[in-house]
């Protein structure tokens, strides 16, 4: 896959953590130039030995109105993209797309009282961009936020989240939010311990977040593996809970990570 020059600007990598050995973020600088709709996406391009460029679309963490672009990668045995990202250092030249793209944001939901945001593995990145833009935290009463990987290692950005609440611009709104994390091969504190669709069969999601989903209220947000978006998006469709379309509003937005 090309670009021309014009589509895309050279970025600096300012930071790359190590979660596991399969999992990584990173943080580049940004160029000033750079706007994109919080939950957006944008394709992230790595020079390779030989001068070829390999892209990839990422959702990008980091909030609309940072100076910076932070991003969450897993290495994909074998991949292209990854293998070669995964060696990048600090210092090292990241390229980045000038044109963001993406309908996993809030715009998808003409009404709601309640958000829920239901992420696995790097799925997480869209809503934690979300998290940071002030615009969530005005539009609905109650956000809820779940995060589920498959070993407690794997929960990246706990620190942002929790530090959310104490961001001066969300003091009267941090009540709003509740976090429900999941882990699904080992028993962690705090945390549930089944996938989110068994949780939400069995009722134990809404107990946790102390408030039910229903077509009503529930506007449901799904970043992660197709086959527990489309297994969640059945057992809503139940619940008469459509997928969101610009010619037919309803109650569900998805983005598929794999």
């Amino acid at each position: 896959m090309t670009a021309s020059a014009e589509k895309y600007t050279r970025q600096t990598l300012l930071d790359v953590q190590s979660l596991t050995p399969s999992l990584f973020t990173l943080r580049t600088t940004r160029d000033p130039g750079f706007r994109f709709r919080a939950g957006q996406f944008v394709r992230l391009g790595v020079t390779k030995a030989d001068g070829n460029i390999v892209w990839r679309a990422y959702s990008v963490v980091s909030s609309p109105f940072d100076e910076h672009l932070d991003f969450f990668s897993i290495v994909v045995p074998g991949g292209e993209f990854t293998s070669e990202l995964s060696r990048l250092r600090e210092g090292d030249t990241l390229l980045v797309e000038r044109q963001a793209t993406g309908f996993l944001t809030l715009d998808r939901f003409v009404d709601g009282r309640d958000l829920w945001m239901l992420g696995t593995g790097t799925g997480i990145a869209p809503f934690l961009s979300i998290l940071q833009d002030f615009e969530v935290w005005e539009k609905f009463e109650r956000i809820i936020l779940v995060y589920s990987a498959r070993e407690a290692r794997e929960l990246a950005y706990q620190s942002l989240i929790h530090e959310l609440s104490e961001r001066e611009y969300l003091a009267e709104h941090a009540h709003k939010l509740t976090y429900i994390p999941i882990v699904t091969r080992e028993q962690y504190p705090g945390a549930l311990n089944e996938r989110i669709t068994a949780l939400i069969e069995k009722g134990e999601l809404e107990q946790a977040a102390g408030v039910a989903l229903t077509p009503e209220h529930s506007r449901v947000m799904i970043c992660g593996n197709p086959q527990m978006i489309d297994d969640t998006r059945q057992m809503l469709k139940q619940r008469d809970m459509q997928l969101s379309l610009t010619r037919r509003p309803g109650q569900v937005a998805v983005e598929n990570y794999w």
